[in-house]
């Protein structure tokens, strides 16, 4: 089999649709998540433990810089070793969101199966065949 037909079935086939589907959505409920964690989440968090920004939390290990300095502006000072913790938490959060958010939809889609399979079956017509076969066999019964 020739490498090209061989790649135009893999590409074809409806797992490889599926997954590419799944990866443009998941990018898209991605930045969801981000907009739910740092637009919502965050400001209430802040609002709470008092620092307005996470990504700007840090301790200072080795040197010396000028406190409530920007991250940004704190690792561009020389000799500094600089333990940058807030992104984390960010991170972190983000992440916990958005395990919940997939929790859910799992959950609502296995809900969603177990009622498809609960409802009864509608008995499929017997097709031409299996008519005709149990013609065959009422009229050998009546012999």
């Amino acid at each position: 089999m020739g490498f090209v037909k061989e790649f135009k079935e893999f590409a074809i086939k409806g797992n490889v649709m599926d997954l590419a589907v799944g990866v443009i959505i998941g990018g898209a409920f991605g930045k969801i998540i981000d907009s739910v964690v740092n637009d919502l989440v965050m400001p209430l968090i802040s609002a709470v433990i008092g620092s307005p920004d996470f990504s700007n939390m840090y301790v200072v290990l080795k040197g010396t810089v000028t406190e409530g300095m920007a991250l940004a502006d704190a690792k561009k000072v020389p000799d500094t070793v600089i333990f940058a913790y807030g992104n984390f938490i960010t991170v972190a959060i983000n992440f916990l969101l958005l395990a919940l958010a997939v929790f859910m939809l799992v959950k609502a889609m296995n809900a969603m199966k177990r009622k498809e399979e609960a409802a009864p079956a509608a008995p499929a017509a017997p097709s031409k065949e299996e008519v005709l076969l149990a013609e065959i066999r009422d009229l050998l019964k009546a012999k």
